[in-house]
């Protein structure tokens, strides 16, 4: 007798930088969305695909549901947001070492709204003393009906197995979306954009906020050489931001670079040639346009 096959679409939602992106890629065993400790990372939705012999999940790890500030903000809302309307469950994730925040509010106010399960998950446990967790587990089965409480540490690995073996259960009997061996839904030139975008991200700190994207402008595979030829645009919102991602002789540009070269190539399995440029497009995070050309598509969504 065959045994059935469970499949089905879970997303992830929280306050901006409580490890979504850490355990998408912890969960998938490979790098797919990018991290960073500055919120607001993820500005796409990204499907993970994690696939096993009696199961499939597709996982969406979307934006962090906050307060907009500008167009791009709305975008991220409004992603985040329609997700919840299209899955068979919802992983609510908040930040142990953090605990409850306004935020959280926000986005439980936004799940009264929605007839699905929603699971509460834990994350970052292995950043606090386990006699913590109980009056924070109290704490946030009083402000909604939760399916289940699940502590979890993505970064270390703590209970993710198990977490996965709870979602399983969650999912309907169905087909199997993806290839075994696919992992994410999304083109090579869109990971490879938010590889880049990470390492600027990373290095620049609080000195160029979220006000970079990136825009491959083209890759080119040329079979005699053995090597991939990508050129990319870095966009920023200010002259004096160009100097910071530039740095002095270039040094910056060529250290972001040379990070992101690296996990490209991780990527594809194959030596690479990156060549960045970089723009100043004055107040693009306002403008639906530059928004649109970007690849932050209102219409889309």
């Amino acid at each position: 007798m065959e045994k059935s096959f469970k499949s089905g679409f879970i997303a992830i939602i929280g306050r901006p930088n409580v490890g979504k992106s850490t355990f998408m890629n912890r969960v998938i065993g490979q790098k797919i969305a990018i991290m960073s400790d500055k919120p607001q990372t993820t500005r796409n939705k990204i499907q993970g695909v994690w696939t096993e012999e009696e199961a499939q999940i597709v996982f969406i790890d979307t934006p962090g549901i906050h307060k907009p500030k500008h167009k791009l903000g709305d975008f991220m809302v409004k992603v985040a947001e329609q997700s919840l309307n299209e899955v068979d469950a919802i992983m609510f994730m908040i930040n142990a070492e953090e605990g409850y925040g306004r935020g959280d509010q926000f986005i439980i106010d936004r799940l009264d709204k929605v007839d699905k399960p929603v699971f509460l998950i834990i994350n970052k446990i292995d950043k606090v003393h386990p006699d913590d967790l109980l009056p924070l587990i109290d704490q946030y089965r009083e402000m909604y009906d939760f399916k289940e409480i699940i502590p979890i540490s993505a970064l270390e690995g703590n209970n993710v197995t198990h977490l996965l073996d709870v979602l399983k259960q969650q999912l309907p009997e169905g087909p199997q979306y993806y290839p075994e061996d696919q992992i994410t839904d999304h083109p090579e030139r869109f990971i490879i954009s938010e590889m880049i975008r990470e390492k600027a991200l990373h290095l620049t700190r609080e000195e160029v906020p979220h006000s970079i994207a990136v825009v491959i402008d083209g890759i080119e595979h040329r079979e005699q050489s053995e090597t991939v030829y990508i050129q990319a645009t870095l966009i920023i919102e200010r002259p004096s931001q160009k100097g910071i991602i530039i740095g002095k002789q270039g040094k910056m540009l060529k250290e972001i670079g040379q990070r992101a070269r690296e996990d490209i190539e991780a990527l594809l399995g194959t030596k690479v040639f990156l060549d960045l440029w970089v723009k100043v497009q004055k107040d693009w995070r306002n403008r639906q346009l530059q928004l649109n050309e970007y690849g932050y598509k209102d219409d889309e969504y």
